[in-house]
């Protein structure tokens, strides 16, 4: 092997299911909630006989602020028992939706240390959950057991791929699969991904196979959700290759280099706010596939392509 070869990145079926599921399928819809009536002396109640480290405080099933049990203790330290929950809760809450990626709920975990999140509905606002890390461990293995017992994708009606590229009769023979996204359309980001999946596996590819493929098509079809107003995914299939471009007429790349950077972002507030714009779409699909490039143009678009072999 070459020294400038790139190494293949094996991705792990608990991985793709963190991209697969969403957050709704993880989250525990038994909420114990506190109202704005509640004091500091019932939440030191509860969390005590229930054994947990924090509560939200919801009206009307809207959430107005989390109380952890740090709360609860510097509000003990002070000596100030007969105050009201919302005189010591946290009004600034991070917040994740229901419809969101497990993999997003994944990434918050890791970047903020908390113990839970509280899990709303993207329409309503309203609360609809609370997620922990033991919630995500808990989903992610009943879903593995449930793959392995069904024995995944028994009985998908296959064609076999390679009985395609050697039956029919030509100097080349490729086949094209095409997809719009429209922008901005978050309800629907991931649908594409899932398609393209469904179609590839219709093909006789396997799914360890066309893991790190999916993965890279879902990171770039949220993309165009989030940074345009829609464009297309064309996956293109030959012997030994898959290649994908993603096409939009979007603002466009002003520093490539720059947007390689994990973690940056130029995602606005409101989108980070929906739970969007984490600033790892484009590392997380160079590093998924062998070959990728970029071809940009501010105020144009962007090109995007990327492959892997066999």
């Amino acid at each position: 092997m070459s020294g400038t070869a790139k190494k293949k990145v094996r991705i792990q079926k608990v991985q793709e299911l963190s991209y697969e599921l969403k957050v709704r399928e993880a989250m525990n819809k038994k909420i114990l909630t506190l109202n704005p009536r509640h004091t500091v002396v019932d939440v030191r109640k509860i969390l005590k006989n229930r054994k947990i480290s924090g509560l939200p405080i919801v009206e009307k099933g809207r959430l107005l602020g989390i109380i952890s049990i740090e709360d609860l203790i510097n509000c003990l330290a002070s000596g100030t028992m007969d105050k009201g929950v919302t005189d010591i809760m946290s009004e600034k809450v991070v917040v994740l939706f229901s419809d969101e990626p497990l993999i997003h709920a994944i990434h918050k975990f890791d970047r903020y240390g908390y113990g839970r999140f509280p899990v709303a509905d993207r329409d309503s606002g309203k609360l609809v959950g609370i997620i922990t890390k033991q919630d995500i461990i808990r989903c992610l293995l009943k879903r593995l057991e449930e793959l392995y017992h069904a024995e995944e994708y028994k009985g998908h009606r296959r064609y076999h791929v390679t009985s395609l590229f050697t039956d029919l009769s030509s100097d080349h023979t490729m086949l094209t699969l095409k997809y719009h996204v429209p922008g901005g359309d978050f309800k629907r980001a991931g649908e594409r991904s899932d398609q393209l999946k469904e179609g590839l596996l219709t093909l006789g590819y396997t799914n360890d196979h066309i893991r790190r493929l999916i993965i890279a098509v879902l990171e770039a079809e949220m993309n165009l959700t989030i940074f345009t107003l829609g464009g297309d995914i064309i996956a293109r299939i030959e012997p030994g290759k898959i290649t994908v471009n993603v096409i939009d007429k979007g603002p466009g790349i002003t520093d490539i280099a720059l947007a390689m950077q994990p973690g940056y972002s130029t995602a606005p507030d409101f989108i980070r706010e929906l739970g969007f714009g984490a600033g790892m779409g484009l590392p997380n699909i160079k590093r998924c596939t062998d070959e990728m490039k970029i071809d940009s143009c501010p105020g144009k678009g962007t090109n995007l392509e990327f492959s892997i072999g066999d």
